[in-house]
């Protein structure tokens, strides 16, 4: 865990001038025993790329959990307008995921796309929310779906 926080750091470090967020998606930590942090780079007002990283800590023998134990999620977002404070999206994800089905362990690559819509104050609070779904690609050990979905809080800064 702490080597990833400090390849975000560095990550984000790299890009000083530009605009930039990072985020807690709230609803899962509440509602899922879930923790997924975020970090976005925007290359322009309409387009950005980011990294999502999703750790469960829910029991397996909850009765709703994500099938997912870890995922990290490279993203590219297009934004349709260029409107600062509020947003709408579309998103192309890739969704690096692990965990376990049928007592196997698995790691496997899925591709899908979300959309979702944000809010920025003009302070630099973002609020956001996004559902999507991709698709696992590499074996056949791991779940066919993988759900993209969340309620983000966070900060902008340049």
């Amino acid at each position: 865990m702490k080597k990833i926080i400090v390849a975000l750091v560095l990550f984000a470090g790299t890009f000083a001038n530009a605009q930039q967020e990072v985020k807690i998606d709230i609803a899962d930590g509440i509602i899922l025993k879930t923790l997924e942090l975020s970090y976005e780079y925007y290359l322009s007002d309409q387009s950005s790329v980011g990294l999502s990283a999703l750790f469960n800590f829910e029991k397996e023998s909850a009765d709703f959990r994500y099938n997912e134990d870890q995922m990290f999620t490279p993203y590219f977002r297009h934004y349709f307008t260029s409107n600062r404070n509020w947003n709408h999206f579309g998103e192309i994800f890739l969704g690096i995921n692990s965990g376990t089905k049928d007592s196997r362990e698995y790691t496997d690559g899925a591709i899908g796309i979300a959309a979702g819509s944000k809010y920025v104050s003009n302070g630099g609070l973002v609020v956001g929310a996004y559902v999507g779904i991709g698709r696992n690609m590499f074996t056949s050990d791991s779940y066919a779906v993988v759900p993209r979905v969340g309620v983000n809080v966070g900060y902008r800064f340049n």
